[in-house]
Order: C-alpha cells, then structure tokens, then sequence
C-alpha cells in the first residue's frame, strides 16, 4: 500500500513541533503541498526546511496565534479564500491545566475559543472549496480525555468533547460529497507538551520527574511512549483514499492505555 498526496494541499495547525510537525513532515513525504500553522514565525521557517519537496510540492506557512481569535480568523479566512485545501488536521496547542475547582467561567470561555471556535471557524471556511473538488479530509487530533477525563485537565475535557461531538454531527452532513470528518485521541507520546504536562503532574503530587514519568509509562501495556512519526502515520491513512469509507469515527492511539470498550 502506496500513500501519494500528489497534487493535494493540506493545511497543518500546530506544526512547529511535536504532532502536528510530524504530521506535516509526513504529508509533504508522501507528496502533499503543505502550509505550516503555527504562532512562533522562526520555527515555522525551520519545519518549512524539512518538508520534502522531490516532487515538485510548494510548501508555506501561516503566522497565526490561536488564542487570538479574531486575528486568527482573520488570517485563516482571507487564506483560505485564496487556497482551497484538500486535507485539513486541526490541532492546536491545549489549555491550561487545572481541576475543576481552579477553573472559572472565563477560563472555559478561554479554552472555548481555543479548542472549538478555531476548529469550527477553519472547517467552515475549508468546506465550500472541498465540496466542489469532491474530496476532503478533515482530522481533529483530540484526548484520550473524552473517553477517560484527566483530573488536572479539565478545560481539555470539556471543551474536546464539544468539538467531538460537533465532528460527528458534521461527518453525516458531508460524507455525500466525498468529505470525511476523523478525531483522533492520543494517548501519551513523546512531545514536549508532554513533558511539560509531566513535570506539572509530578510536581503536584510531590515527585521528581524521572519518577513520575516511569510510573506513567508502566501504566502503558506497550511501556513506552508514542513516537510522533507513529501518530503521523495514522493520520497520513485517514487522510487517503485508502481510507475513503471511514467517517465520523474516533480512533485512540495510545499503547492500550484506554481501559473502556466503547
């Protein structure tokens, strides 16, 4: 099985490091255009070196802060007017962390903005030019949360449950014009928002960090972290045509850590 983006253009949120760069770095390798999306211009023009261009792609970058949200639709409005988009991975950098008891009506309304209002302003504005091509793929990189809420990140739970549930509502409506709509839910890998989260996690509870972070891993069946070219994969074949039938479906991607069937 051969995965080619040849002539399509996918637009990468959050790609200057972590998920969303390995995700961008794969795309391009199997032949995509991609523009990078990201807040931190230098890092952008460092991934932008990376992404493969053997066969002739023509990669760009977005300058755009998540958390500003009327720049940000700005930016990705008058962008995406001009470039019509074949793939689209939505992903953001998370919210605070925090408990429920240390969170109040703005801080939801913070992480409202940040994790749903972005994803629902870029997917609205991506459809029309992908329903006149015949063909989208629209992949929301969420949490394990959805399923099994983390205490200490309750502003993720609750607002990447909305955005679940609004990708499945939007899945029936598209799937007629060759548009699939996929949330993927990642379970523990090596990043550096999780190591940051970590040392947060470890610190609360009194730990060091090397004593923390094993004692997360032991609690993976596969007792390790997940390497970000192997979520880079997965999306890379929901983005495909191999993947063509697959709508509206939540995938984890965790070494088996979810304990829940369903």
């Amino acid at each position: 099985m051969k995965i080619s983006f040849e002539n399509k253009n996918a637009l990468v949120g959050g790609s200057t490091q972590g998920l969303g760069k390995a995700i961008a770095i794969q795309l391009a390798a199997c032949g995509a255009n991609v523009t990078l999306m990201a807040r931190n211009e230098d890092r952008l023009k460092k991934v932008l070196q990376l992404l493969n261009t053997e066969s002739g792609q023509k990669h760009g970058y977005l300058v755009v802060d998540f958390s500003d949200l009327e720049h940000f639709r700005k930016t990705i409005g008058d962008f995406l007017r001009s470039h019509p988009i074949h793939i689209l991975i939505n992903n953001t950098q998370g919210p605070e962390a925090g408990s429920v008891l240390e969170k109040g009506p703005a801080h939801y309304q913070d992480a409202f903005n940040l994790l749903f209002q972005t994803v629902c302003f870029t997917t609205l504005e991506a459809l029309p030019a992908m329903r006149k091509i015949g063909y989208g793929r629209i992949i929301n990189v969420s949490s394990l949360s959805i399923r099994e809420p983390s205490q200490n990140l309750v502003l993720s739970n609750t607002i990447r449950i909305a955005v679940t549930s609004w990708a499945k509502s939007l899945a029936t409506e598209v799937a007629r014009d060759n548009i699939t709509v996929n949330t993927i839910l990642t379970g523990n890998f090596d990043t550096e928002r999780m190591s940051y989260l970590i040392g947060l996690q470890a610190k609360s509870k009194d730990l060091g960090y090397e004593e923390y972070k094993a004692s997360r891993i032991e609690a993976i069946p596969m007792k390790r972290l997940g390497r970000p070219e192997e979520y880079a994969y997965l999306v890379a074949f929901l983005a495909s045509d191999y993947a063509s039938y697959i709508t509206g479906t939540n995938f984890p991607i965790d070494g088996g850590l979810l304990k829940s069937i369903g």
